[in-house]
């Protein structure tokens, strides 16, 4: 379903209306046009504070781009942008500042105590005003976790108040800001998460923070069509955000079984068709299920590399009025079958080297919902699912979440207007999110050079309000 308000409100008169009534004024987001597309341009801005870890590899990244790049100067704090590299030209951030940014791409982790949080003062204060329409600002920073001493955590645990605000302050102008945080030493698996979020791929995801830890450096890849040659499982992939997936891998070279309930096979097959895929009629929640599954995959390909969890439903009721009926498929479906799933491809060695596992979580599942125990139980159990299996996968293998927000579906489209206008409106770029917005984030987990990106659960929601 379109959204009426967005393109009202982008007119002239719709503009003077919106800053009239003081009602919220979405711009559109610009989302990927074609696959050879650069995944950034204009002028990009890199800053970092002393003793930055991660600068040099930046440069090196972002320099493979078609963007001009510059390098903060003239402040001592920031002294250490200039290893950004020859390609970085020195930019004065004490003078008049004359370039429009597409990113602000900041290295934070050198800073090892409150006070050296200065130096994201220093950077921002001149140059944030300075950002064009759907830019982005990254920043990278190192894991908590890994730090020993309590003021060098405090400093670096800082950098995530500090993005969410960021996001908060720039989505008016469909911008967005995320934080990467990197383990000791991983600064190479790097490059894909960089390129994810600072291209149009990464259009709804807003205010996050992901965990890169160090891995094996994954081999060079087709840019164009970097899942060639790779086998991906798709459930619930007849329609919505399933069908997006399945297209949107299958446009990244990967060869899609899609799968869905045996009612919904006549829509499954036209998706599959599309894209030169197979289409495999299943209720996971049979007990036979994943053996079938298993079994398929093994006859026709010798197994999968990709999975991804995406079959839910919903059964809405408040909790004193829900049949049991209810519970029981809702956490079946949305919870059950994927580990019951996962379990059998594992056990039989049909989940290949490096593979990759994708589940879809929600919204619901990290801030509750009103008449949704069963969903939002189900999607919680999803997060500390992930988070588990991370810590045991073997082989190269990942597992990731999504957590979608409002996402312009035939389901959303179902729901009371009221409801509708403020599940759009209630986050930072003021608008719903798309199918294809869902779909490219799980793209950018399954990619091979994605091999550091292990136990994340990220929010594709415009950086919604609601939750944390």
């Amino acid at each position: 379903m379109s959204d009426l308000y967005l393109k009202i409100v982008n007119t002239a008169a719709g503009k003077t209306a919106a800053q009239t009534l003081g009602l919220p004024a979405p711009v559109p987001l610009k989302r990927l046009r074609r696959t050879d597309q650069p995944f950034i341009e204009g002028d990009i801005l890199i800053g970092a504070a002393g003793g930055a870890k991660a600068v040099a590899t930046l440069g090196s990244v972002l320099s493979a781009s078609a963007a001009n790049l510059h390098h903060a100067s003239g402040n001592q704090r920031l002294n250490d942008s200039a290893k950004a590299g020859n390609k970085a030209q020195p930019l004065e951030l004490g003078a008049d500042i004359h370039q429009t940014f597409s990113a602000l791409v900041f290295d934070a982790t050198g800073l090892r105590s409150p006070d050296d949080l200065r130096a994201l003062y220093d950077f921002f204060h001149p140059t944030i005003k300075k950002l064009g329409g759907n830019a982005r600002v990254l920043v990278i920073g190192q894991n908590p976790a890994s730090c020993r001493k309590p003021p060098h955590a405090a400093a670096q645990q800082a950098l995530e108040g500090f993005v969410r605000s960021v996001g908060k302050e720039i989505g008016k102008k469909g911008s967005t800001a995320n934080l990467l945080w990197m383990a000791p030493g991983a600064e190479k698996q790097l490059d894909s998460s960089v390129r994810f979020f600072l291209s149009p791929r990464s259009a709804y995801v807003s205010g996050q923070v992901v965990k890169i830890g160090k891995r094996e450096s994954s081999k060079a890849t087709n840019p164009v069509a970097p899942l060639t040659g790779k086998v991906a499982l798709v459930t619930g992939a007849s329609r919505g955000i399933g069908a997006a997936i399945a297209e949107t891998l299958a446009r990244d070279g990967a060869t899609v079984v899609g799968l869905d309930i045996p009612p919904a096979m006549e829509e499954l097959e036209k998706v599959t068709s599309a894209i030169n895929g197979k289409a495999l009629a299943c209720d996971i929640t049979d007990a036979k299920a994943p053996k079938l599954i298993g079994d398929f995959l093994e006859e026709h390909f010798g197994g999968v590399d990709l999975v991804i969890h995406n079959a839910g439903i919903t059964r809405d009721k408040t909790l004193g009025n829900m049949p049991e009926h209810f519970w029981d498929m809702t956490i079946a479906v949305n919870l059950s079958a994927e580990e019951l799933i996962d379990e059998e491809l594992i056990h039989r060695e049909l989940l290949k080297e490096n593979g990759r596992i994708v589940c879809i979580s929600s919204i619901s599942g990290i801030a509750g919902n009103f008449g949704q125990t069963n969903y939002s139980t189900a999607k919680c159990g999803v997060i500390g699912y992930v988070e588990a299996m991370a810590r045991q996968v073997r082989n190269g293998v990942t597992i990731n979440a999504v957590a979608p927000g409002f996402i312009e579906t035939q389901m959303t489209a179902a729901m009371p207007i009221t409801l509708r206008e403020a599940g759009r409106r209630m986050n930072s770029l003021s608008q719903g999110g798309q199918p294809v917005d869902v779909a490219e984030t799980i793209a950018w987990y399954c990619s091979p050079a994605s091999n550091g990106v292990n136990g994340n659960v990220v929010r594709v929601c415009g950086q919604s309000l609601i939750g944390k």
